[in-house]
């Protein structure tokens, strides 16, 4: 089984455009929001993403993504429980991690968060100074939620 181990925090403030070394624009939708399973569609660039995740378990839950065709997709997303999702997401390096921080678009314009996704649940990090509060296993700000 794959496991997703993830820490989200709410963005305090821009210092992460700095440090960022790519972006990319994100679209998503979900076909499933129950708690048990999230089913995911997502448009990452010029590329479709399916991807399955169970139920959190504090940081950790179980995850499944799979590459698909861009134009199912697109069909896909239209299927989707309203709303979906646009974002920014920049990649941001920070001592020796990866943070992915979303600015969101439309109707979430003004939320910011950051995540780092972990290879075990007590591997240590150094939260960089534009990370604020931690919103890990806070269920309002689960994508699925949003």
């Amino acid at each position: 089984m794959a496991l997703e181990i993830e820490h989200k925090y709410l963005v305090r403030n821009d210092g992460f455009r700095n440090l960022a070394t790519d972006s990319i624009h994100i679209s998503q939708g979900y076909l499933s929001r129950e708690p048990e399973r999230t089913v995911r569609v997502r448009i990452k660039g010029e590329k479709g993403f399916l991807t399955i995740k169970g139920k959190n378990s504090g940081a950790v839950r179980s995850e499944f993504e799979y590459e698909i065709k861009l134009d199912e997709a697109r069909k896909m997303l239209a299927m989707c429980v309203p709303p979906i999702l646009e974002k920014i997401r920049y990649i941001v390096p920070f001592d020796g991690h990866t943070w992915e921080v979303d600015e969101f678009l439309g109707h979430l314009t003004g939320l910011v968060t950051a995540e780092i996704e972990l290879a075990t649940p007590d591997e240590s990090y150094q939260i960089p100074d534009f990370v604020g509060k931690d919103v890990t296993g806070d269920a309002a700000y689960y994508n699925s939620n949003l």
